[in-house]
């Protein structure tokens, strides 16, 4: 299961002895050895500093290596956790928490490996609490993954140099996740380890599932069951898009055209045009709990017309369950969901002729 998996990616990161706020896992039963190994490779990290980190809204300069960790938006706490440092506070989960304590399960289930309490979480719902987060003291703001305006990098870099995605808001491919947030922690290299790891998890999973090779896939974004006038998707500049090349699927022509005239992460379409879908292998996205959605869209005349919803090529991902959240890969999601997933669209697959 994925906890086996994840104790195997972060050894090298626990070695390090980073137990940022709040405490990292146990290392017991070391010897004079890995005691050596431990000053190396922290001497390692410590060297990396000072260090400036380039991103789409600025330079961030760290002058030392963080104690104290924060992270803000979705799924930037997943990095430090998953590499052994546990944040001084992070975003609260506000989708797919079915246990109601504002942790995702796969979340909850590396600081039970780590032995470490809960972080003070940070509630979004009408965005960054900016105060919380200055009230936790730390070094580094990591936000790899979120939606900052030039405003909310200016107060958080008023509090803590504030690390913010690479290229475009809410478009932080996993790996670049994983790569932005390990860098100002000192630990690119183990970054890295963990991006080959979970490129080995994929690559092992998806053999078993020939059908999906070259099939296209489409994202459905949520639909209002009571108004299917209009058909929203992911564009090829979102996350749960691109994970379909890794799961040897393709973006469908028409939505990859579609994508090249704007830097949006999602579009609509008009249900009279929804032949440009053609195209479509197989379709994924948000459903709910009781499985009318795709009765819904079966009933439509228009989007019924639609090759995969005729054919039933289709996997709607369970309301806002914490499964339907994993769709959009993050570190520490993807193995947690990885065969459950890879699975239902094989057998979406299956019914393409």
């Amino acid at each position: 299961m994925s906890s086996h998996r994840l104790r195997l990616l972060v050894v090298a990161a626990a070695l390090v002895g980073l137990s940022a706020c709040g405490g990292a896992a146990d290392t017991a039963d070391t010897t004079d050895k890995s005691d050596k190994s431990d000053k190396s490779q922290g001497s390692a990290a410590s060297s990396a500093f000072p260090m400036t980190v380039e991103h789409a809204l600025g330079k961030t300069t760290l002058p030392a290596k963080p104690q104290r960790v924060a992270t803000v938006a979705w799924a930037n706490h997943e990095v430090p956790l998953a590499l052994g440092v546990v944040p001084v506070g992070m975003a609260k989960a506000n989708f797919g928490d079915e246990g109601g304590g504002g942790v995702l399960p796969w979340t909850a289930e590396r600081l039970k490996e780590l032995k470490a309490d809960t972080p003070v979480l940070f509630d979004e719902t009408d965005g960054i609490d900016f105060e919380a987060v200055a009230d936790t003291k730390p070094d580094v703001i990591l936000a790899a993954y979120s939606g900052l305006t030039e405003q909310d990098y200016r107060t958080l870099s008023d509090i803590a140099p504030t690390v913010a995605y690479p290229d475009a808001a809410w478009a932080t491919p996993w790996r670049e996740i994983i790569r932005m947030n390990s860098k100002p922690l000192g630990l690119a290299d183990e970054g890295e380890k963990l991006i080959t790891s979970l490129e080995g998890d994929i690559k092992k999973t998806v053999a078993k599932y020939p059908q999906l090779k070259g099939k296209s896939a489409m994202f459905m974004t949520h639909v209002d069951p009571k108004d299917v006038s209009e058909v929203g998707y992911y564009t090829a500049h979102d996350t749960r898009t691109q994970f379909f090349e890794d799961l040897g699927l393709k973006i469908p022509d028409s939505i990859a055209e579609a994508s090249k005239g704007t830097d949006k992460f999602a579009l609509t379409q008009s249900a009279e045009r929804i032949d440009a879908f053609n195209d479509v292998d197989i379709v994924t996205g948000y459903g709910d709990d009781t499985g009318d959605m795709l009765k819904t869209l079966k009933k439509d005349p228009l989007i019924s017309k639609m090759p995969a919803i005729e054919r039933d090529s289709v996997y709607l991902l369970p309301g806002s369950s914490a499964l339907a959240t994993a769709a959009n890969p993050t570190p520490l999601s993807i193995s947690w969901v990885l065969d459950d997933y890879v699975a239902a669209l094989a057998e979406a697959a299956d019914k393409v002729k």
